[in-house]
């Protein structure tokens, strides 16, 4: 059965924001309960010498530049062709893998779905311990694209988490057992986690997620001994009658109009977050805003700082020394939370220049200097058409004219997916190239809710799902040309030239999400792919030099260290996060379990791919072939159903395929949907936002599709 018009619409939608967790894992091992005094290591020291010593993978970048730059070379173009695998870890889950492992004393330390954290012996993959937050598995549908976990911090002796339900949490780094742990946000909202935090200068960082769900986002330092709070920068605004945290808010509130608070605002710092100690600057890439509607959120008035921005906080108070905003009034979700990176360029006048460096979803790659914030280059990296280009004295975007929807539909690129969404990027100071996993020629039609009221606990956009369907098309000959290089792919890998602003290579792939980016002194970058493959590529032209198979896409960006003269490559394969749950599945895996993989010269070859869980045996449940009632069901799955379980009902592989659905199952319907029968498993009770009669319609429908997948092949 074809899926209609809005169904695609919401595919665009959520290809790159998801709501998430609708199945519990395998749940891990407890860890002791005995106290043991943390060890010392790594100190401030260590952090910040790490940039000079590839041995260990100290931080979620490598080093506090966060280029994902290694200077081991042990394995080279020539010899990569050698690695085999040392050791594999299976996680237990079927959900996204999104972290960086970190490597630090001969351990390796990373994170599952649902924020559990393992420790295992780097040279053996040897389990050491095993830690659970014991989040309520019934909160998960508060996170937007899966219940992930990009990683961890490391800190005299602690491993700091951030839950999905919102707690900052230290373990002791020897058996896991947990030293403390804070509530970083209002439980009763709509908030999650799913970033790493970091350290910088005693204090450990986190953000947070949930614009989406119509909050108010900040950034939070905690003393990294005690967890006792340091300061809190604040994103947006607040209600103008509470007063305002401090100066730099009041600022921000001179941005805003209408009655923003009552909305949420959005602006949650949800991933990128980086430190510079020369400076004393932490800096943030800041989220979209909440409702994703300019003109709904802020009457169509205002920049509505400090949304889609880089912000330069100082490290002893958290107050905005500067900041830059990629994207003012902010009407397409496009987040700067992007991974941030810091280098020191010779730019064209012959001067070295300490940068920053960012390509968020808007399409433009920007390198700003990073002391005073100026604007130094922004060039296209993808094709878009919301804006011609940006001005270098102003540094706003030239717009087109094309994506400020109101009455009609717009078509613009790039999507909410964006041209480059979290999946980090890499730098290599040798061949001056940073390695950008992209997304080319995303598409969205946007159009503005009628009626749009917030709602707490469910998605606030404030643009029409039915945009396909009743609404006009923005007449062709409106919009104005845009910029970038052209279509070439669904996804590519971009060596991009920050010195020249222009691309030196491209790899094209025949499928949108692929995974972060390694990059090593061996002449080499690492990236996996959505088809299961880890690919090696030589640094400065891009010729493939290695490529296996390990069955099970990869989003996850790869590590490399050194242990006993040996240099070790390692990377979390499991596919899910946003892309995992919508779909298609590139691997046509179904439940498929995620695993650590480690390569080393010399090792196995003989690699066995991971196999998923076979689909069941199809039995014949009745269902009502009247039109009216398939659409009506067709509707309701896609409003509420298909962010977790697939467009068309066709599971992306990670969590159940309802058309499989066991015939208790379909019997037992409305105590799941609409009694919350299955919350401990993460399937959310949907009883607030759907009838009975129309759980009973979606399953009419999905029964329909049940049948189509019974009938004789042709």
């Amino acid at each position: 059965m074809m899926t209609t018009k809005k169904s695609m619409l919401m595919v665009a939608i959520v290809s790159g924001l998801m709501l998430g967790a609708c199945s519990q894992d395998k749940p891990s091992t407890p860890a002791a309960t005995t106290a043991v005094a943390p060890a010392a290591m790594p100190d401030a020291a260590a952090l910040k010498a790490a940039a000079d010593d590839g041995k260990e993978w100290l931080t979620y970048g490598r080093d506090y530049a966060e280029t994902r730059f290694s200077p081991l070379k042990a394995i080279t173009a020539d010899n990569v062709k050698d690695l085999g695998v040392a050791w594999s870890f299976d996680t237990d889950s079927f959900r996204g893998l999104e972290g960086t492992p970190l490597i630090h004393d001969g351990i390796i330390y990373a994170t599952r779905p649902w924020s559990s954290v393992f420790a295992l012996d780097a040279r053996t993959g040897k389990k050491l311990w095993d830690f659970d937050p014991q989040v309520d598995k019934s909160m998960g549908w508060k996170a937007c694209c899966d219940v992930v976990n990009r990683g961890v911090a490391l800190y005299e002796g602690k491993v700091y988490v951030g839950a999905i339900d919102g707690r900052l949490i230290a373990l002791d780094a020897k058996t896991g057992v947990q030293l403390w742990q804070v509530q970083t946000v209002d439980p009763a909202k709509s908030y999650t986690i799913t970033g790493a935090p970091r350290i910088a200068d005693g204090k450990v960082i986190i953000g947070q997620g949930g614009a989406e769900l119509g909050t108010r986002g900040y950034l939070t330092a905690y003393d990294a001994k005690t967890g006792e709070q340091a300061w809190r920068f604040w994103v947006v605004p607040g209600n103008p009658a509470d007063g305002f945290e401090n100066p730099d808010v009041e600022k921000a509130a001179a941005t805003w109009s209408g009655k923003w608070w009552e909305v949420g605002g959005g602006g949650d710092p949800w991933d990128t977050i980086i430190y510079d100690p020369e400076l004393r600057t932490v800096y943030v890439g800041t989220g979209n805003g909440s409702p994703w509607s300019h003109q709904l959120r802020s009457d169509g008035k205002g920049d509505n700082l400090y949304l889609s921005s880089i912000v330069a906080l100082n490290v002893d108070d958290g107050r905005v020394k500067w900041h830059y905003q990629t994207t003012p009034a902010d009407n397409w979700d496009y987040t700067a939370v992007q991974p941030l990176m810091l280098a020191t360029l010779t730019m064209k006048d012959g001067l070295p220049r300490k940068v920053i460096m960012q390509a968020p979803k808007n399409g433009f790659f920007y390198v700003l200097d990073r002391e005073t914030g100026k604007l130094l280059s922004a060039d296209p990296y993808a094709e878009l058409n919301w804006a011609s280009g940006v001005d270098l004295e102003s540094g706003r975007p030239i717009e087109t004219g094309n994506g400020r929807y109101t009455t009609a539909i717009s078509m613009v690129m790039p999507g909410p997916t964006g041209a480059h969404n979290w999946h980090p990027m890499s730098y290599n100071p040798a061949t001056g190239l940073v390695y950008l996993p992209t997304l080319q020629g995303t598409t969205f039609p946007y159009s503005q809710e009628k009626g749009f009221t917030h709602k707490q606990g469910t998605w606030n956009l404030g643009i029409n799902h039915d945009a396909m369907v009743g609404i006009p098309l923005k007449p062709q000959s409106e919009y104005k040309p845009g910029t970038g290089p052209k279509t070439r792919s669904p996804g590519a890998l971009v060596a991009w030239d920050p010195v020249k602003r222009e691309p030196r290579w491209v790899v094209d792939y025949p499928f949108a999400i692929n995974g972060g980016t390694l990059t090593t002194a061996g002449n080499l970058v690492f990236q996996g792919g959505a088809d299961g493959k880890l690919r090696g590529f030589t640094a400065d032209k891009g010729e493939l030099v290695w490529e296996v198979d390990l069955g099970v896409g990869i989003i996850a960006p790869p590590v490399t260290f050194e242990l006993d003269g040996k240099q070790y490559l390692s990377v979390l394969a499991g596919w899910g996060g946003s892309s995992g749950l919508i779909g298609p599945n590139s691997t046509g895996q179904y439940k498929p379990i995620g695993r650590l993989w480690t390569f080393v010269i010399g090792g196995d070859k003989n690699i066995v791919p991971v196999k998923g869980q076979p689909l069941p045996e199809l039995t014949a449940i009745p269902f009502d072939n009247n039109k009216k009632l398939l659409a009506q069901g067709e509707n309701v799955y896609t409003q509420h159903c298909m962010l977790c379980h697939g467009a068309g009902a066709v599971s992306g592989g990670t969590l159940a395929d309802l058309r499989y659905a066991a015939p208790a199952t379909y019997d037992n319907i409305l105590n799941i949907v609409r009694h919350g029968a299955y919350t401990g498993l993460g399937m959310p009770n949907l009883g607030e936002w759907v009838t009975d009669d129309e759980v009973n319609a979606a399953r009419n429908w999905l029964l329909s599709l049940r049948a189509d997948l019974m009938k004789p092949k042709k």
